[in-house]
């Protein structure tokens, strides 16, 4: 109820105040590619430059300028892209991380730099954003109805992320920015720089850009274990409390930079380079209560607590789980590229290499068998009370920090993913006169090579008796955004693995054998297309054909004989993807499009993997591992936009659209003939239960949108001319079909409703705004493989406020600026299948960060 309270007021007000007037002209502004170089008013020109791309553009698409993600309290890309009508972000521990297109699974957004198509560093298909700043971006394309010339791999869109280049300022220029802030749970520290500079004359120019963001971090998070204790099919106890908190920090770098020739006036050569790095070092300290039978202690059998019950438990088995540990990914994107005119031909040609890494390293001494009594109280589920007590003694205390355990193993958990790719990519385009009418034919092909190697391992042993865990607590109480009932002190985690290391030696684990993923795979496109022009608009059309071979090696090990079994399996397939686009002028400021377009996606490197585990022990047999025989999922679909610029920083529009999505990816089990996967280990003919990824059919996906941007600018006088605002809410629907599960379900990632509302203001040299974000619950895309866990509804309110210092110093501007993030304290809920039954709730605080940034 709160959050369509704050729907309705924000985005009537966004809508209220679009009256129909004339459209007048921008004055005072120059654009180069977009880029606001004159900045009196940068928030309504950089609109005014968006609107003006989007207005001239063939297909449906949405755009950001620069100053538009500069004047957001974003803190990366995904936050950034959030603001586009359709899409969503998907959190972890509070910062953004994935994007839902237009609720679609995070692997559909497809993004590139500068038009070239980059792997995702998380599985080679799925791009994090929490690697790439938004300081390094001129410019965002979203691209919602796909043409001939843009990557299949655009199942619903397609995001080209453009960099600044050199040649877009004349002479030298450079940027800076120094930040420092705080996250207000545990009063940790925030750092922040970012820096471009770039020279430029007629025939040269040079850029270079660098970006460091550290963010201390600590989240405290209650997660929730269920039983259905009357056997009616419900669950209706809690069978566990589970107590963490997170610390440590994540850290983000970026740098790069782009050296250009202009070899004539009409054709330059250029070699661009772009690394980025997320890097996060986490600490949990983590108590596991489990409610035991009380009338067996000597042979404890589980039990639980009514739901919103207050009791006393006498007998809770309790376990400790301690971590310092490392998750990384990074990519190195290099290009060398040529742009040139050939008497009425315009060449674009590009050369490139890219690379990622995924990593992930968890040493976790994890402590079972310690037992206490306990104080319970769930009345309210997001807060639960844990009280400790010695066993079957109420009154009494305990401190489990201190509590001794039976025993202590010795977990590592790891896994890594390499992948390299090396593109070459050829466009040629000119214009013709073709019936009559001006056309502007385009065609070109691609040749890209792919290889990605790693694996996993999760190895229990036992942990050295003569490191002392009770050492390494400390007297620090966690910082605790609900209550610390239990009394939990952080650990020293980093001192606690060192002194593990240093026992055993070093905690290096070699990846299970059944883990290991190869993959190589060749993909050849080739495409047409034209755009001719009418009286009435101009008309979009083409065909790109995609050719993939695919093959992965892999192992499996014999169960009986412990030998290590070689498996190679391969799959081609051919994809023709034909689009067309209609785009009406139906008056100077009134434009409807019309679209069909189409696109796949492939299945990921881990869900293709050929390796395979295989288990004897249980009937029917049981098989686990990847399904390289996947076939990539397939759309094709219909956009509609209807777009109002009644003023040049000004727009009201409508959208709807629908795509069919064959094939789509999900997790499950069936019973197949297990010879087919472990020829050399099960018989031909006997059953066995294949745990894998599958494709589902009848795959849906639909929406409807409404934006409304508006600047006072073109219509009151001052100082209300400083006054500006905008809106957007989406409403989608998904489904497919999982054959195995004998069910339907959403796609992961719908959100049904999906809102944005902005307010700002900018006048004498002030520039602020507020934002708030609603997303409805949707089915998590993340840590699930039984399709019953959701994300629930999530919102957030952010601010930034910029001050511009009216006199410059030796050609310099000098920006103050105030950043807050999260600033109604919101808190992230994840649930089974009902929100009634929440199995994780997590809280991080609010943020703030304070900046300085001078422009030459």
């Amino acid at each position: 109820m709160q959050s369509s309270i704050k729907l309705g007021l924000m985005f009537t007000t966004a809508l209220a105040m679009a009256p129909v007037v004339a459209a007048q002209d921008i004055t005072e502004v120059e654009y180069r590619q977009d880029t606001i170089l004159v900045q009196a008013s940068p928030i309504r020109d950089s609109l005014a430059a968006a609107m003006e791309a989007k207005q001239n553009a063939d297909n449906v698409v949405d755009v950001l300028a620069a100053d538009t993600i500069g004047r957001f309290p974003d803190q990366n890309l995904a936050d950034s892209l959030a603001r586009v009508p359709g899409l969503a972000v998907e959190r972890d521990q509070g910062q953004a991380r994935y994007v839902n297109f237009r609720g679609a699974p995070f692997r559909y957004t497809k993004i590139a730099f500068d038009g070239i198509d980059v792997l995702g560093a998380e599985d080679g298909r799925t791009p994090r954003f929490d690697a790439f700043p938004s300081v390094i971006t001129s410019r965002i394309e979203v691209n919602k109805a796909i043409t001939a010339d843009m990557p299949a791999e655009s199942t619903v869109g397609f995001v080209n992320i453009e960099t600044f280049k050199p040649f877009d300022r004349e002479g030298f220029s450079a940027t800076g920015e120094l930040g420092y802030g705080k996250q207000q749970l545990g009063d940790v520290d925030i750092e922040k720089f970012n820096g471009r500079m770039s020279y430029s004359n007629d025939q040269f120019g040079a850029l270079l850009f660098g970006s460091h963001n550290l963010r201390g971090r600590i989240t405290d998070n209650r997660e929730y274990g269920y039983t259905d204790s009357d056997g009616n099919g419900v669950d209706d106890s809690i069978a566990s409390l589970d107590f963490r908190s997170y610390r440590g920090e994540r850290e983000d770098n970026a740098y790069g930079g782009r050296i250009e020739f202009r070899l004539t006036p009409q054709s330059s050569i250029f070699v661009s380079s772009l690394y980025s790095e997320f890097i996060d070092l986490e600490e949990r300290n983590q108590f596991v209560f489990e409610v035991m039978d009380p009338t067996s202690p000597t042979a404890p059998t589980p039990s639980s607590v009514p739901m919103d019950a207050e009791t006393f438990a006498p007998f809770v088995s309790t376990s400790r789980v301690l971590e310092y540990g490392t998750y990384d990914n990074s990519t190195l994107s290099n290009t060398l590229g040529y742009d040139g005119q050939f008497d009425d031909w315009y060449v674009e040609a590009r050369l490139n290499h890219t690379e990622t890494e995924n990593n992930t390293f968890l040493p976790i001494p994890r402590s079972v068998y310690g037992f206490i009594g306990a104080n319970i109280d769930v009345t309210d589920i997001y807060n639960p009370i844990v009280d400790p007590t010695q066993p079957f003694a109420p009154g009494t205390e305990t401190d489990v920090n201190t509590l001794s355990y039976a025993a202590t193993v010795g977990i590592l958990v790891a896994g890594k993913t390499d992948t390299e790719a090396t593109k070459l990519k050829l466009d040629v385009e000119r214009d013709f006169e073709f019936g009559g009418l001006p056309t502007r034919v385009k065609f070109g092909g691609l040749y890209d090579t792919r290889e990605a190697s790693g694996g996993s391992a999760q190895q229990v042993g036992g942990f050295p008796g003569d490191v002392d865990i009770a050492d390494f607590v400390t007297d620090k109480l966690w910082s605790a955004d609900f209550n610390n009932s239990i009394g939990g002190r952080d650990f020293d985690n980093v001192g606690l693995r060192e002194a593990w290391a240093n026992a055993v030696g070093g905690l290096d684990v070699p990846f299970a054998e059944d883990s290991l993923i190869g993959i190589e795979e060749d993909i050849w496109a080739f495409y047409a297309m034209a755009t001719t022009e009418f009286g009435w608009g101009n008309l979009v059309y083409g065909l790109r054909v995609e050719q993939t071979d695919f093959t992965s090696t892999g192992t499996m090990i014999d169960p009986i004989s412990g030998d290590v079994l070689s498996i190679e399996a391969s799959n081609d397939y051919t994809n023709v993807l034909p689009s067309v686009h209609a785009n009406f002028d139906l008056r100077d400021d009134l434009k409807l499009r019309l679209s069909a377009s189409s696109g796949i996606s492939r299945p990921t490197y881990n869900e293709a993997r050929a390796s395979q585990s295989v288990d004897t022990t249980e009937t029917p047999y049981e098989i686990s591992g990847g399904n390289p025989y996947l076939d990539p999922e397939e759309s094709f679909g219909f956009d509609a936009a209807l777009e109002w610029y009644f003023a040049p920083a000004s727009l009201l529009s409508v959208g709807a659209y629908y795509r069919q999505i064959d094939n789509v990816i999900y997790p499950g089990s069936e019973t197949v003939d297990g010879s087919l996967y472990a020829p050399d280990i099960i018989e031909p003919g006997t059953d066995t239960t294949y745990f894998s990824s599958f494709n589902g059919d009848d795959g849906e996906l639909s929406g409807f949108e409404i934006n409304a941007i508006y600047s006072a600018a073109d219509f009151l006088p001052a100082p209300f001319d400083g006054l500006g605002a905008s809106g957007n809410i989406t409403f989608i629907d998904s489904s497919f079909y999982a054959p195995n599960l004998g069910a339907s379900y959403s796609l992961p990632g719908t959100s049904d409703t999906v809102y944005n509302a902005s307010l700002f203001y900018e006048k004498f040299g002030l520039s602020a705004r507020v934002n708030y974000q609603y997303r409805d619950a949707w089915l998590s895309t993340t840590e699930n493989d039984s399709l019953s866990e959701f994300w629930d509804e999530a919102e957030r309110v952010d601010a930034s406020v910029r001050y511009t210092i009216p006199n410059d110093f030796y050609g310099t501007t000098v920006t103050l600026a105030l950043n807050g993030n999260n600033l109604t304290d919101e808190r992230d809920t994840r649930y089974i299948n009902s929100p009634m039954t929440p199995n994780q709730y997590e809280g991080f605080g609010r943020r703030w960060v304070a900046s300085i940034r001078i422009d030459y």
